[in-house]
């Protein structure tokens, strides 16, 4: 141990906080030279201070030669105090958060104004020095002592780092000491009254700001980055009479500012709001040249709401933009099209819910190393992790662009884990409350920073003044009504009696016949009974859709097995694999036409049927036989209660007759049927439209229900389509829509519905009516009791393969048809939250009416604070922190089991919010005891998070399999790569390991290495094959990808601390 006293090092209790402790309480005058002073260190020492006469301390200012050369001009002094001034600004924003340090640093101030303590700042050269410089009283030991060294004013000076500091007792050294600090002394600048100003004006310690100018500050800190958007959108070229919207150009700002953070962005607002113009003005602010791929409908330059038309109408070149059909994949990966375009466009963007597919690998090949903005009002159908592949299009989603949340698929894994074992029917209210939980988390932890999404009252609530100046609005949605058609006796009997039979006995044999196959593997026994369990649906919604529709489906399967049959008995059978897969792609894409047109049609690979087991012949003989009985069933049908029903109670309802209606129906032959049999109610005014009509039929359609046609006419009320126009059309002329199908996917309805209620639609009031089977029955009450009995009956039916027919879990019958009529469902309001808009438009306010408070609250010191009375409950602190884009909400109530509690913002938002007039109440020591507690919990939750959801994490995929091959030593040690074939290699497993291979990509390159044992004994050829089967754009880097190594700090942004009992 050192015991010499004349070296102070901070060793073995020789530290320098003791040593100033003992002589400091005896000295009359203290000096202090220093290059800067910590304020906040001051309550380490204040105590010994109390009986001295005079503290006097000089600090530098680090001056440059410009800032030199300018303190020689008039204005010097003043200089000099903003110099100190935003030293202490800064100092205090990194001070220790304790009731130690708040005491010392008042004292401070205390001995200021009583000029026990003054503070110069020496304005000509740098100060590095520290001296200490002690004068004791006359009958002292002697005159004084002086400590010089490494250590500054703080505890880490003081007492915890390794210091080397001397303590001078000669006369003479404490003599020359003094001489010259009255020589800096006197050509110092006095500071001390800017000190005080700053600490109690600009920093933490302010103690005159009152609740509702920290709730100000809390909005103003949280949005800082959007209040101001609202006047960025540049002036570009506008088509002739568009009306500039605000909500639509704030929408652009928006997403701009997502793309070049984090390389894609969600266009997510309801249906009927523009998001084709947003997505046009975002691809001009974006700038470059724009590949737009979309249905086909919405590229066609007939279709006045098209894409090509709002590029060309925005002014964009030809050279500048290209439309294409998603079904032109293929032929821009061949012709290496997409290597010319800055940003990819994709309408109807849910269509790539699931990355197994041919199509999703090469639409992420297309978007790789390029900005990417998908369209959709529904971008998650299914359930959230839907979300996922869409994600994957713009972010390597185990190396994430979003703060603390390295990777994304780990978030969902986790999510997914949360709901395990959780039974939606025995488990209701613990399962809605973790799907609730689940749904903000993703709201709260991920969507926030890559999705714009509004609805319809968030628009009218809060740009409700600038569609009035417009001269726009919204329709107003009627609630939904139900159109019940009753069975007779005979009708119900043959109606459940057959849906049982193709749910339960009919073995779709005719459609699986890989599953009798003597090879079957795995995946094709998985594809196939996929494929019996689509087939299933398709019938029921068959049954559902019409009479007419089902015997017609029955008439084409009993000469498709009876064809089958006879080639089977001749020797042979054809079956197409390929089809099974185009099947699902179009079952994925909800177009059921396309997979009847492709069940029915072509041959493929030829079988003998000695490939086939004895069980197959025998299947599909019990097949043919129950079709015919079936068929059987049917002719002794003579009526249909449905379309009697429109007949008898649409045709007299006011919207169907002096409006214009679109009937939706799933199916091609109901919709034919309809046009064949409402012509006696509608002579001439009806319109039908499927997938297999003309453009010219498609312009017809347009002028007689689009609203913004320019040829615009009226010979036309009723439009009978299948869901071909449920997506991107507009036909606002109309104002009903009608569902004859059960939409079994209530999203269905919404975009069904979006296609009248748009925001330039000229109606009052629009309305949908929805078929629904039903018993006969005299009362209203009893009808809907039992037609929730009959979609009860249909999913009891099916089980587990309900959800394939909703597209989601399988709900309840009663919930389903709620849902079905649903006015928020419908509007697109249906599970939203509380908009963050009412709140970014409060603080916009208070900047255009009132700029003075606007100011005040933006100079708001960092770490600011204020009080509140609440004697309802214990003393409680609300802390908001930010760390990067990061920004977090924590509350704590005092008390023995205080444990701090994350807020989103809106609970955090309502909780701070406060009138003008309240009063600010005062803080006690409490407030640093809570304060605490919310700083250990936050450290806690970043720990946790960037542990739960840290990248590379356990994996089984084929995408970890393939990294761990391509990690062996044979691989890594192999010493016939060149360099370029090494970084290759490193490059490859870069990717497996972030996820920036998609699935079916990875899942093709395993199966060939598994297949092909040799392969791993042979790196050259393993190098061969993945050069072959990876694409080289999933090489590139993604437009946006984390920056690493870069440590961003955590910080508090403000506290309110609500006094308790």
């Amino acid at each position: 141990m050192n015991s010499d006293l004349t070296f102070i090092t901070n060793e073995g209790g020789n530290n320098l906080k003791d040593r100033f402790s003992k002589l400091i309480k005896d000295t009359r005058f203290f000096d202090v030279l220093v290059g800067y002073f910590y304020t906040s260190g001051f309550y380490a020492i204040y105590p010994q201070l109390e009986k001295t006469e005079k503290i006097r301390i000089l600090i530098g200012i680090s001056t440059n030669k410009q800032t030199y050369n300018l303190l020689q001009q008039v204005q010097s002094h003043k200089v000099v105090s903003d110099t100190v001034g935003d030293s202490v600004k800064a100092e205090m924003e990194e001070s220790d958060n304790s009731y130690e340090v708040e005491s010392g640093v008042y004292k401070f101030l205390e001995w200021i104004k009583s000029d026990k303590l003054e503070i110069r700042a020496y304005p000509e050269e740098k100060i590095h020095s520290k001296i200490y410089i002690m004068t004791f009283e006359e009958d002292d030991r002697d005159i004084g002592r002086v400590i010089t060294g490494s250590s500054n004013f703080t505890q880490s000076g003081l007492v915890d780092n390794l210091e080397f500091n001397v303590e001078l007792k000669n006369p003479s050294d404490y003599d020359y000491a003094k001489n010259k600090f009255e020589e800096l002394w006197n050509k110092g600048v006095d500071v001390s009254e800017r000190y005080t100003e700053t600490i109690e004006k600009d920093t933490w310690l302010r103690e005159d700001i009152t609740p509702y100018e920290l709730y100000l500050k809390f909005l103003y800190e949280y949005f800082k980055e959007e209040i101001n958007e609202d006047n960025e959108i540049e002036h570009r070229y506008r088509p002739e009479n568009f009306k500039e919207l605000k909500y639509q150009d704030h929408a652009v700002i928006n997403a701009k500012k997502i793309v070049e953070e984090h390389g894609g962005v969600f266009l997510s607002d309801v249906v009927g709001l523009g998001k084709t113009y947003m997505g046009t003005m975002l691809c001009q602010e974006l700038g470059g040249r724009t590949l737009v791929l979309a249905p086909p409908h919405l590229i066609d330059e007939n279709n006045e709401g098209s894409w090509e038309n709002a590029f060309k109408n925005f002014g964009f070149r030809s050279r500048d933009y290209k439309c294409m059909s998603i079904g032109a994949l293929d032929k821009i990966i061949e012709k290496g099209l997409h290597s010319e375009f800055d940003t990819v466009l994709i309408d109807e963007a849910h269509r790539f819910r699931t990355e197994e597919t041919e199509t999703y690998a090469k639409l992420a090949q297309i978007c790789r190393g390029r900005k990417v903005i998908l369209v959709t009002a529904t971008p998650y159908n299914n359930s959230p992790s839907d979300l996922l592949s869409q994600i994957k299009l713009f972010q390597r989603v185990k190396k994430s662009t979003i703060p603390n949340l390295v990777d994304i698929e780990s978030l969902f894994k986790v999510l997914e884990k949360n709901l395990k074992g959780l039974d939606r029917k025995k488990d209701k209210e613990q399962y809605l409350a973790v799907t609730q939980s689940n749904s903000k988390i993703i709201r709260e932890r991920l969507l926030k920073y890559l999705m714009v999404r509004r609805t319809r009252t968030e628009i009218v609530k809060y740009y409700g003044e600038d569609l009035k100046e417009q001269k726009m609005k919204f329709p107003e949605v009627a609630d939904p009504a139900p159109v019940f058609y009753e069975f007779n006796e005979k009708e119900n009997e043959i109606f459940f009696q057959t849906i049982k039979i193709v749910t339960t006995e009919f073995k779709y044999s005719r459609y699986t016949p890989l599953l009798y196959h003597k090879g079957l593997s795995s995946v094709e026994e998985q594809q196939q009974t996929n494929m019996m369990k689509f087939m299933k649906m398709l019938l029921v919604k068959r049954l559902e859709s019409s009479f007419y529709a089902f015997n017609m489906s029955i008439h084409r399967f009993i000469r498709s097995y009876e064809k089958f049959i006879s080639e089977f008995e001749s020797g042979s059978v054809y079956i197409s694999k390929k089809h099974t897969q185009k099947i699902f792609d179009h079952l994925e894409a909800g177009n059921i036409m396309a997979v009847d047109e492709l069940v029915e049609s072509g041959k493929a690979e030829k079988f003998s049927k000695e490939e086939f087991n004895e069980r197959f012949i025998i299947d599909l003989k019990k097949d043919l036989e129950i079709l015919k009985n079936i068929k059987q069933l049917w002719s002794e049908i003579d009526r249909d209660p449905k379309i009697l029903a429109f007949k008898e109670k649409l045709v007299l309802e006011k919207p169907v007759v002096e409006g214009k209606s679109i009937i939706f129906t799933e199916s091609k032959e109901t919709a034919q049927y309809l046009l064949e049999n409402l012509q006696d109610v509608f002579p001439n005014k009806i319109l039908y439209f499927s997938g297999a009509s003309s453009r010219a039929e498609r312009e017809i359609v347009m002028q007689n229900f689009d609203a913004n046609t320019k040829n615009k006419k009226d010979n036309y009320s009723i439009l009978i389509t299948t869901d071909v126009l449920s997506e991107g059309a507009n036909l606002h002329q109309a104002n009903v829509v009608i569902n004859y199908d059960i939409p079994w996917n209530p999203t269905r309805i919404m975009q069904r519905v979006g296609r009248i209620n748009r925001v330039d639609a000229k109606h009052e009031k629009i309305f949908t009516y929805t078929f629904f089977p039903t018993d006969q029955s005299n009362e209203q009450i009893k009808l809907r009791e039992l037609a929730e009995a009959k979609i009860q009956a249909f999913i009891t039916l099916l089980g587990a393969d309900a959800k394939l027919l909703t597209e989601n879990e399988v709900p309840e019958g009663h919930s389903l048809f709620s849902r079905i009529l649903s006015k928020e469902l419908i509007s697109g309001e249906d599970d939203e939250v509380e908009s963050e808009l009412g709140y970014l438009q409060e603080i916009r306010k208070v900047r255009d009416e009132d700029p003075s408070l606007f100011e005040k609250v933006k100079r708001l010191p960092k770490k600011a604070r204020t009080a509140r009375i609440n004697v309802d409950k214990n003393p409680r602190l609300l802390t908001y922190f930010r760390k990067g884009k990061l920004q977090k909400f924590f509350i704590v109530e005092s008390g023995q089991a205080a444990v701090s509690t994350e807020l989103d913002f809106t609970d955090a938002a309502k909780m701070l919010s406060a009138k003008p007039i309240e009063r600010r109440a005062s803080l006690n020591e409490i407030y640093f005891t809570l304060l605490k507690l919310n700083l250990e919990m936050l450290k806690s939750v970043n720990e946790l998070e960037e542990d739960e959801f840290s990248a590379r994490r356990g994996s089984r995929d084929n995408s970890a399999r393939l990294s761990k091959i391509l990690k062996a030593k044979e691989i890594k040690n192999y010493k016939g790569f060149t360099e370029d074939d090494e970084l290759y290699i490193g490059r490859v497993i870069e990717e497996l390991d972030f996820g920036g291979v998609p699935k079916k990509i990875a899942q093709k390159i395993y199966k060939k290495v598994e297949d092909t044992p040799e392969i791993i004994a042979n790196p050259i050829k393993l190098l061969g094959v993945l050069k072959t089967l990876l694409p080289n754009d999933f090489l590139n880097p993604t437009l946006q990808e984390q920056e690493s190594g870069t440590l961003i700090r955590s910080e508090i942004i403000l506290s309110e601390y609500f006094t308790g009992k």
